[in-house]
């Protein structure tokens, strides 16, 4: 197949890029670049940039861009579609493809001039009222990388049903080499002036409190978009805050950073050193479509990082503790999200609702809120929030915002952010949470991710000291328990996940990476006692890394 599909691109009309770089491949290369076509998953696609059916150019942006186009035009009226990018190579490219193929349509499209963060494409479409968006971004993966996610008309990310329709139409796509582009009044760049102001004046909306002794914030964008508005957001609110330069370069090559993922303890070592020179309260890094926050906050001497559960747990207390009369209350989480949510939030009786992993699916649930009820706060465990409800994906200018807030309040109260967190866990719990990521890359990643969740499926993970109560299959979509033998159906959309919950709460998922050729298993543990805590994660962690090494 992969000789077939190799034959037409070297017979093809192809940019002088890509055609140097078709004649270089070996034929290994050859085989990975032309084996299969690349996924346009639940959100759209995302891959190593090159030449290739299995990678992010041009031509697969063109064929993507096209069945886009198709579905639009078959479900709406005069149908119009907002883009945005990011800084990585070839981002503002792809953009403009997408608006000159969506031109040739007969499609009005809304393109920013310069890069912006996902969420403010999320407000673009809200804001214009169009049938959906695209945004050029592969969020926090490494330089090779590029993407491309499809969105709803309410802001979120394509549902799951409408991603199988974009699907259908890009596969009806044939002669992918005669795609037609026109540059036409249909596509209207945006001047960002004024979109700016109303953007961020909506996120100044979320302040509770000012402090007149504000803390001290060092920030990095990790070179991505969260430096197109942050910084101004900052100055605006007089923060004492401070810039770290050498990552405030907008390059998708990412020159001066150790990861463009927040997530990763690597991307806050020279943050840290120039953080300690300034005394810095708290670290606030944005990934480069700047949708996730990470923060490192100083205690005793040290800087500590926060992981994503952690930093949503801080905002959601700090939130239920400043706002009052809550009247129907909504907080919306991941499945994969620490319970610690949920016991907060129904601690001040607030609704608590789970889905899925991934922000599309707390964007649709969020979409459904009537009039009599309130929204709260919408997070996952991925370092990504939403406080208010003005857009519909996660936003790292919100939570940068609000974190600043929340770092200035402990500093009032001669705390620090740990401190604050530990008096939450004193009230609740101790809860600890970890995601354990294992890469399966190749041709055969896939395979041998499959293997392993059917291994899963097979032979549970009974782990000494802990008595397995349920098992949730969300590909089956039956949850079993054990106790009783009784079967219940999921209420969430079917999926490859496989839940283990144990009496004592504590619970491991495993699922493959919807963006990602990676297995994630996460671990929730929690006990009163913060040694038994950590003693039962240190033996979680221990079951699952000898499994996944022997199988």
């Amino acid at each position: 197949m992969y000789n077939k599909n190799y034959e037409l691109w070297k017979n093809a009309n192809l940019e002088q890029e890509l055609k140097d770089e078709l004649n270089n491949l070996t034929e290994e290369k050859i085989n990975e670049a032309f084996y299969k076509d690349l996924d346009f998953g639940t959100g759209g696609l995302r891959g190593i940039m090159g030449v290739g059916t299995n990678r992010i150019n041009s031509i697969t942006i063109k064929k993507s861009t096209k069945g886009y186009a198709d579905y639009l035009n078959e479900n709406f009226t005069n149908p119009s579609v907002a883009i945005s990018y990011d800084n990585r190579i070839n981002s503002k490219k792809y953009a403009n493809i997408a608006a000159r193929v969506l031109a040739a349509n007969n499609i009005k499209t809304y393109l920013v001039s310069e890069l912006r963060p996902t969420p403010y494409l999320s407000f673009l479409i809200r804001h214009f009222k169009t049938s959906g968006g695209i945004m050029i971004t592969a969020s926090h993966n490494p330089k090779e990388y590029n993407g491309y996610k499809v969105y709803e008309p309410h802001g979120g990310q394509l549902n799951l049903e409408n991603s199988e329709k974009v699907i259908k139409k890009i596969s009806e796509v044939t002669n992918i080499f005669d795609i037609k582009e026109l540059d036409n009044n249909l596509i209207n760049v945006l001047d960002l002036k004024s979109l700016d102001t109303i953007y961020l004046d909506l996120v100044k909306g979320i302040e509770l409190n000012k402090f007149s002794n504000p803390a001290t914030i060092l920030y990095s964008p990790l070179h991505g978009t969260g430096s197109t508005l942050i910084p101004r957001l900052l100055e605006e609110f007089s923060y004492d805050y401070y810039s770290f330069l050498p990552h405030m370069i907008n390059d998708g090559n990412f020159p001066n950073t150790r990861s463009s993922n927040p997530e990763e303890k690597i991307a806050y070592i020279d943050p840290i050193e120039y953080a300690k020179e300034i005394k810095a309260d708290s670290i606030i890094l944005t990934d480069p479509d700047a949708d996730r926050i990470g923060a490192a906050v100083y205690h005793n001497g040290e800087y500590i990082i926060l992981n994503g559960n952690q930093i949503a747990v801080i905002t959601l207390n700090y939130l239920l503790e400043n706002k009052k009369d809550i009247k129907n209350g909504y907080i919306f989480m991941s499945n994969v999200t620490t319970d610690l949510i949920k016991v907060i939030g129904e601690s001040y009786n607030i609704n608590v609702v789970k889905t899925l992993p991934g922000f599309k699916f707390i964007a649709e649930q969020m979409d459904k809120l009537d009039k009599e009820s309130t929204y709260v706060f919408g997070c996952e465990e991925s370092n990504g929030n939403i406080i208010s409800p003005f857009v519909r994906d996660k936003d790292a200018v919100q939570a940068t915002l609000m974190l600043s807030e929340i770092s200035s309040y402990v500093k009032a109260n001669n705390m620090s952010m740990i401190d604050y967190l530990d008096n939450i866990y004193q009230k609740y719990g101790y809860f600890i949470e970890d995601t354990l990521s294992f890469n399966f890359k190749g041709i055969d990643g896939p395979d041998k991710m499959n293997d392993l969740m059917e291994y899963l499926r097979a032979n549970h993970l009974e782990i000494n000291g802990f008595e397995l109560e349920s098992i949730e299959d969300n590909k089956t979509m039956k949850i079993t328990n054990l106790k009783t033998n009784e079967v219940k159906t999921s209420s969430l959309a079917k999926s490859n996940i496989i839940k283990f919950v144990y009496s004592d709460k504590s619970w491991i998922m495993a699922r493959p990476s919807g963006t990602e050729p990676k297995l994630k298993i996460y671990i929730s543990v929690n006990d009163k006692n913060i040694s038994n805590s950590k003693n039962k994660h240190q033996a979680i962690k221990e079951v699952i890394n000898n499994l996944i090494n022997n199988n």
